[in-house]
């Protein structure tokens, strides 16, 4: 057996998923791909900016997993912003984890404890966008069977024409839930108790960032990118952040960063506006 974990560039001044919806059809989409090259998934996160999966394949079915992942969002994403090939450029970094010396555990953990590391939940199992409430969690999330839907509602909901097993179930989030395909026997073996498996989420790197960092965004990208364009008009009366001079620029970032505690890493991301410029835009200078 071999492990991978798979893990996308960050991208630094735009959003992968601009609102819940496009995160709805990724969830969807993971289920997708991982069914069609019969990939086992073990873990997996979507963040605004990135993503992470661990998955147990050889190494072609890894980079074949994340192509096909890639072209199937490339596709909703060129179709909703009008962006081409933006996800066919995303860079991606592939690394192998071990059993015997715990980088397996070790990537797992560091996957899950991503959302805590950027500060937008104090727990991973509070995230949806990912495995984080799926190991040792004996609770059942109420959700409907692709088997009691027909047909062309799959397809309307799940935005595939693939025909996904039917005992998948998708749940009141409106994405198939991950425990219905990730190897969650696999992964409780492998840390054998909820207090073993804790441990590792505690101790992982992303739990030291989480605990080191001075401050961290205490809104979702979801949240602050539309707060923004509102913050936009409601100050200047502008329909766009294209539309503002620097000093109209400057103001924004600062009165955002106030408002939503956002560093300029978020602020980059959400404004599109590269982070360098942020930075000089939060200290006055334009």
């Amino acid at each position: 057996m071999r492990f991978f974990l798979v893990t996308t560039d960050h991208l630094d001044d735009c959003l992968l998923f601009r609102d819940d919806d496009d995160f709805r059809t990724a969830m969807n989409y993971v289920a997708v791909a991982a069914f069609l090259l019969k990939v086992s998934i073990l873990s997996f996160i979507l963040m605004s900016n990135h993503m992470h999966f661990v998955l147990q394949c050889t190494e072609r079915e890894a980079w074949e997993f994340i192509n096909k992942f890639k072209q199937l969002y490339g596709h909703h994403y060129h179709n909703k912003y009008g962006v081409r090939d933006f996800l066919r450029k995303l860079g991606v970094d592939l690394r192998e984890l071990k059993i015997e010396d715990e980088s397996l555990h070790r990537g797992i953990a560091y996957t899950e404890m991503n959302c805590v590391a950027a500060g937008i939940t104090a727990s991973p199992s509070l995230f949806p966008w990912g495995t984080g409430n799926v190991f040792f969690n004996a609770s059942m999330p109420a959700g409907v069977r692709l088997g009691d839907l027909s047909g062309r509602e799959q397809r309307r909901r799940l935005k595939t024409n693939v025909k996904l097993p039917q005992k998948y179930v998708i749940g009141d989030g409106g994405f198939i839930l991950p425990r219905c395909y990730v190897q969650i026997e696999f992964i409780e073996s492998l840390f054998r108790t909820p207090n073993r498996y804790l441990y590792f989420l505690n101790t992982s790197s992303k739990a030291r960032k989480r605990v080191q960092q001075d401050s961290a965004p205490s809104f979702r990208d979801q949240i602050v990118k539309p707060a923004m364009n509102d913050l936009i008009y409601s100050l200047f009366r502008k329909a766009s952040i294209d539309d503002l001079n620097q000093e109209m620029k400057g103001e924004l970032m600062r009165q955002m960063q106030r408002r939503f505690s956002s560093d300029a890493k978020q602020l980059a991301r959400v404004s599109g506006i590269p982070i360098a410029e942020v930075e000089d835009l939060l200290h006055g200078f334009y």
